[in-house]
């Protein structure tokens, strides 16, 4: 998959700035941007409604403090100013907002959007015949809370395990099963492929097509959940090794999600040389953004998301 051109602010953003930027959330990223440029809310007032954006002092302050989130379309395409005024990486601070939707209304109904997972995944083909054989209802009403998710890849540079903590919350009533989909690398023999159900689940059904390196397992909840309460789940695959080394890891959201961790663990024999974070729509799309990522003292690198809509995020590396 090629990669897009790099998008660069006007002027290097500070480390503490870019971490933020990254991390979140909105408000602590929006006052730490206004805090490096040193420009008072009055200032950013009429840098705006230079721009044709008019928004009050108070309401910036809200934001910055907290106390409010930008939702209406006004306040969106202010916060898009706010990233020119304040001189950031396109998009560092809206995709921060995630869905348009406050935090406290995210148990009344679904999520802002849904995409069908053959739009998340290739061959849609693979896809559409796995999910045929699991027939009754999809766990599309299940919204993401918080999911951290842990890859390991072994000396051989292939990925020998993805363990998930998954918090969900129920969006109708009688969710009673999540679908856990994991697609190996090229080659790996997927009837090899474990599928581990840890905690407060057990497997359910388990379709494969050896084809597409394509794994589907229902994995049963012991309860059914009503509208608005939650589930933690924890699960996870061992892989099969494949014949080329491993080079990148993705996640497909097929909704919107509040809270997305994934690390990925090198062996300390097999170390690359650079590590990116990307973003793309489809698969085989180029990355809609990139970020270099830095491998810290465990030989780990990590992103943090947060207020996801439906996208691929991953990271890939490079070993030469």
């Amino acid at each position: 998959m090629g990669r897009s051109p790099q998008r660069t602010a006007p002027h290097a953003v500070r480390p503490d700035l870019a971490t933020v930027l990254r991390t979140g959330p909105f408000h602590l990223a929006l006052r730490t941007a206004l805090s490096a440029r040193g420009l008072a809310l009055h200032r950013v007032q009429q840098h705006l409604a230079q721009r044709g954006v008019h928004v009050g002092v108070t309401s910036l302050s809200y934001w910055q403090q907290g106390r409010r989130r930008p939702e209406r379309a006004e306040s969106l395409r202010a916060v898009r100013a706010l990233e020119e005024v304040l001189e950031l990486p396109a998009h560092s601070l809206t995709r921060l907002l995630g869905p348009r939707r406050a935090a406290a209304d995210a148990a009344a109904g679904p999520p802002v959007a849904t995409r069908p997972y053959r739009d998340l995944i290739a061959p849609a083909d693979a896809v559409d015949h796995l999910l045929a054989g699991l027939p009754g209802p999809r766990d599309t009403d299940l919204h993401t809370v918080t999911h951290i998710e842990r890859i390991r890849i072994g000396a051989d540079r292939q990925l020998l395990r993805r363990d998930s903590q998954h918090a969900v919350r129920a969006h109708r009533d009688g969710i009673d099963r999540y679908l856990a989909i994991h697609q190996g690398d090229p080659g790996c023999d997927v009837s090899q492929v474990v599928v581990r159900a840890e905690e407060n689940c057990r497997p359910g059904r388990i379709r494969r097509d050896p084809a597409a390196q394509l794994v589907i397992a229902e994995l049963l909840l012991d309860r059914r959940l009503r509208t608005g309460e939650t589930h933690l789940l924890g699960y996870g695959f061992d892989d099969a090794p494949a014949p080329q080394p491993s080079t990148e890891y993705v996640r497909g959201f097929n909704s919107g999600t509040g809270q997305y961790v994934l690390q990925v663990t090198f062996h300390p024999q097999a170390l690359p040389v650079r590590c990116h974070r990307f973003v793309s729509s489809a698969p085989g799309a180029l990355p809609d953004e990139t970020e270099e990522l830095t491998l810290d003292g465990h030989h780990c690198v990590h992103l943090i998301a947060t207020g996801l809509a439906p996208c691929l995020l991953g990271i890939r590396w490079d070993w030469d």
